[in-house]
């Protein structure tokens, strides 16, 4: 069975985290989450750039550090991971979900003022498939509504909007080192700071409301509980397999671009035939080749496609299903006009099998047993 996902390996994770266990510090914030913090602010330029446990806990960190609170309205798309709600949900707000653009299925940037109140406090763009929304429409509108900007860019690292490195547009940005991502620690996540003033509060969410990051620095002689937070560092033992991918980052890009872009001109003939429709990438946006989808002519014709790869030894999978039509979305959020295409569009959507290290053979295949199904 060709995988629909593997996860990273560049070969020197076990040596890293030997490394760190020889150093007897395995709790997190010592050498390799350093580093992997170093790593990021000077990739993506951020004021401050934090390993978390989670992408979900960095977007939790961010619906704190926003000062989310019972009541508040949050504004974001329904096709995304429940994560991107359930961290404004615990802090008591309301979703306001708005509907996707077809070509990107990223937030569409022309519905959000519609759905602004006098509760809303801030908006949730999600960079799907790595690609970036519309940012510089949705900053003016933040700016002009006095709103926060908390970038999910679980699926953008690596990825640019207009030569910004996604998740340092906004107020905040979320990054994800899930096993299915292009960069992985197992389970893992960074927040991204935009403001220094925020820095301080946000090492001290981080460890469980405590001051103790400016204890370790020796900027004061004593740690307490100052602030309300949780346990959002990581282990260094996850830091360090993921440090050995940081260093050959630009090896992965390429090689997971390179089976992107075969993919995209191996079903141009398809797209040209009317009988699927390719990624879009904007103008003035850099992916990162996270994903690699098609859209079939609609859910029955998808369910058909996914059968006939898994009769051949090939996993594809769908994606979300839209968090409005589930009981919790009904619960918590609303949406806001019409649904014309988060739906429609989230059904017709196949992602084909796309990791690091995907061999030319088994690309190949996938490639031949799509083009027999439709043939």
């Amino acid at each position: 069975m060709i995988p629909f996902n593997v996860p990273p390996c560049v070969g020197t994770e076990t040596k890293y985290i030997n490394d760190a266990i020889a150093k007897r510090k395995i709790c997190g914030d010592g050498e390799y989450t350093k580093k992997c913090n170093a790593w990021f602010e000077e990739q993506t330029g951020a004021s401050k750039v934090l390993l978390t446990t989670s992408c979900t806990h960095a977007t939790e960190m961010a619906a704190l550090l926003c000062d989310i609170q019972p009541g508040d309205e949050v504004i974001m798309p329904s096709f995304t991971f429940v994560s991107t709600a359930d961290a404004f949900v615990l802090r008591g707000a309301t979703v306001v979900f708005v509907d996707v653009r077809p070509d990107t299925m990223n937030i569409d940037e022309t519905k959000i003022e519609a759905a602004i109140t006098d509760k809303t406090v801030a908006i949730v763009p999600v960079h799907y498939a790595g690609v970036a929304c519309e940012m510089d429409t949705i900053m003016d509108i933040a700016k002009r509504h006095n709103l926060k900007v908390v970038e999910d860019a679980a699926q953008g690292v690596m990825s640019k909007y207009k030569g910004k490195a996604l998740g340092t547009i906004g107020d905040f940005g979320a990054f994800s080192f899930h096993e299915t991502k292009n960069y992985s620690m197992g389970e893992g996540g960074a927040i991204l700071i935009k403001d220094e003033k925020d820095v301080e509060l946000a090492e001290i969410i981080r460890e469980k409301g405590t001051n103790r990051a400016k204890f370790f620095r020796g900027q004061i002689d004593k740690y307490t509980w100052v602030e309300a937070g949780s346990s959002y560092l990581p282990s260094e033992l996850n830091a360090a397999y993921l440090y050995g991918q940081l260093e050959q980052a630009d090896k992965i890009f390429e090689d997971r671009m390179n089976s992107w872009n075969k993919y995209y001109n191996a079903f141009a003939d398809l797209a040209e035939a009317g009988k699927v429709e390719l990624p879009v990438i904007p103008e003035g946006c850099e992916h990162n080749a996270h994903m690699f989808y098609l859209k079939c002519k609609d859910i029955e014709e998808r369910s058909a496609l996914i059968k006939y790869a898994k009769e051949n030894d090939i996993l594809m999978v769908f994606h979300y299903i839209p968090l409005h039509t589930a009981p919790a979305g009904k619960k918590y959020g609303r949406f806001s006009g019409e649904d014309v295409y988060t739906t429609k569009e989230s059904e017709r959507l196949v992602r084909l099998p796309l990791y690091y290290g995907l061999t030319d053979e088994d690309h190949a295949k996938v490639v031949r047993v799509i083009k027999e199904f439709y043939s």
